[in-house]
């Protein structure tokens, strides 16, 4: 799940496993520092965003029902958005080239396309041309594999259903 849509309660599981010798301050002030960067987003004019969420993801459980329930709710708070495309890739798509981890694809003015892959420790930002060309590439991929926005709203509304 993107860091800039998660919900405080969603950051706060997910960062609880992931940073098990955290203390409970210091995950506080992780969530507050994720929350705080979606601040982007509501802007009078917010960038353009697009969003394809694995399956997996949203059926992956942080935090319980309640939790899972907000997350989900607040998916589809942000496809609603006019600058917003959220898509779904189905767990039937199989392997694809962006397997490893997220990415992001800034289109800067300065400096044209940048993009940013994350792993669990560490982040890379990618500027050589020719990378970013083949990682866009793979997005494309990933897109066009993915559901369609309404479908995709579709399932996640089902997955709210079910909780």
């Amino acid at each position: 799940m993107p860091g800039l849509l998660q919900t405080a309660s969603y950051a706060h599981a997910l960062l609880r496993v992931g940073l098990p010798r955290a203390s409970e301050s210091e995950i506080r002030h992780k969530v507050q520092q994720r929350i705080g960067r979606q601040d982007l987003l509501r802007r009078p004019s917010p960038p353009d965003m697009s969003v394809v969420v694995c399956e997996s993801v949203l059926r992956r459980r942080f935090g319980g029902a309640d939790t899972m329930r907000g997350q989900l709710s607040a998916l589809l708070e942000f496809a609603d958005r006019p600058t917003a495309l959220l898509q779904v890739l189905p767990l039937e798509a199989g392997a694809h080239g962006l397997v490893d981890g997220p990415l992001s694809i800034l289109a800067v003015q300065e400096a044209g396309m940048i993009a940013y892959t994350e792993g669990v420790q560490s982040g890379s930002i990618i500027e050589e041309p020719s990378q970013v060309r083949q990682l866009v590439r793979h997005y494309d991929v990933l897109r066009a594999t993915a559901l369609s926005p309404d479908e995709s709203n579709r399932l996640i509304s089902k997955l709210l259903e079910a909780l």
